[in-house]
């Protein structure tokens, strides 16, 4: 049995599952993450959708993971059920109710799927989601697209969340400005210059984690 008691108690303070935090409520068994790629390894192949459907589905947070990641192997390995995954993924947002469970997810299933395809659902999901979850889904999608010298819709959606002050939404926002800056400096300079006013403060200290201390400094200071 995988399950432990400590790691328990160190998750779900560590995912804010206290009353009024954004993990509000939400259950964990004590595995690791590792444990739970293990687990995944071994049975990605037998599991269908009616499987996936309980675990994703799950009171606990480590089964709904399980579940995420076996249809993020699904998506790659199984061409023929790609479409299937991405409907399912789609379904079922509101279980993927937690940081590690978007940001572990998304940019490998939908990211894949969207890359040459039109991403006017990043869009909506970014002006109309119902949950943060929704909106940083919208926004981590996008490391695929960065990771390939895509940044266009990067930027388009940052600059759509940009308003947004919840510490999760500011922190995907400036993490994905991060990588753009990565790859192309002066594409994040231009992007701080044109949004530094409306920028949360957490978004710019983490769109600027990478550039030298001295340009930190006076970004930090400009204000």
């Amino acid at each position: 049995m995988l399950r432990n008691e400590e790691q328990s108690v160190n998750l779900s303070r560590f995912f804010k599952t206290g009353k009024g935090e954004y993990g509000e409520g939400d259950k964990f068994l004590g595995i690791k993450v590792p444990q739970t790629r293990q687990v995944v390894k071994e049975c990605w192949k037998d599991c269908g959708f009616d499987e996936l459907e309980h675990l994703v589905t799950s009171e606990w947070h480590e089964i709904r993971l399980c579940g995420l990641l076996i249809l993020v192997e699904k998506y790659k390995k199984s061409n023929e059920e790609r479409s299937k995954c991405i409907e399912f993924y789609l379904a079922h947002t509101n279980y993927i109710n937690n940081w590690d469970l978007v940001d572990l997810s998304c940019y490998e299933l939908l990211g894949r799927w969207l890359m040459n395809r039109d991403r006017i659902l990043l869009y909506d999901l970014a002006m109309n989601g119902k949950t943060l979850w929704e909106k940083r889904i919208a926004i981590v999608t996008c490391m695929q697209f960065v990771r390939n010298g895509d940044y266009d819709d990067c930027l388009r959606i940052a600059d759509i969340l940009i308003d947004d002050r919840r510490d999760l939404i500011e922190k995907a926002t400036g993490w994905l400005l991060r990588e753009v800056g990565k790859r192309d400096i002066d594409l994040l300079r231009d992007f701080i210059i044109q949004h530094y006013d409306s920028m949360g403060r957490t978004t710019l200290r983490y769109a600027i984690e990478k550039m030298d201390e001295s340009e930190r400094k006076k970004w930090l200071n400009y204000r």
